[in-house]
């Protein structure tokens, strides 16, 4: 075997190489093509989820908290929140209750603004809330405590 690396067998490797990794990112197109329709829940969105998202939107929640690991670090992740304080055994009177609570009042706690929401508004917040946490997120995050 010669010692001295050639344009040749430069030229090799680089042609190889990006035909690998061409061929290995159509490969995990197809497989994502695939995967995302069998962990869609889109057919659960109801008009309560979008009058929610509505409100999410408006208010700027995301501006302080996330969702599914988007959005600012300020407030807690939200995309659990819902499985996180009940689920179906009083996760939606939980989070209504501490909307309509805010802000607390407690000294050296980060305070949400009270935004005066309706009952029908909050039952909106709390339907995009459970929808959101029914997504398929192959396990994100790792901890219920996002």
């Amino acid at each position: 075997m010669s010692t001295t690396f050639t344009k040749s067998m430069a030229r090799n490797i680089f042609y190889g190489g990006s035909v690998f990794f061409f061929l290995l990112f159509i490969a995990l197109t197809v497989d994502t093509t695939h995967a995302l329709p069998k962990r869609d829940n889109s057919q659960n969105i109801t008009p309560e989820v979008a009058r929610g998202k509505k409100i999410w939107e408006t208010n700027n929640c995301i501006g302080c908290h996330t969702l599914l690991g988007e959005g600012a670090y300020f407030a807690p992740e939200l995309g659990n929140v819902y499985k996180r304080r009940g689920g179906d055994n009083g996760g939606a009177e939980f989070i209504k209750g501490w909307i309509k609570a805010q802000p607390t009042g407690i000294p050296g706690r980060r305070q949400m603004p009270n935004f005066h929401l309706t009952d029908q508004e909050l039952d909106d917040v709390v339907a995009f809330l459970k929808y959101v946490s029914e997504i398929n997120t192959e396990k994100w995050p790792p901890n219920i405590e996002g």
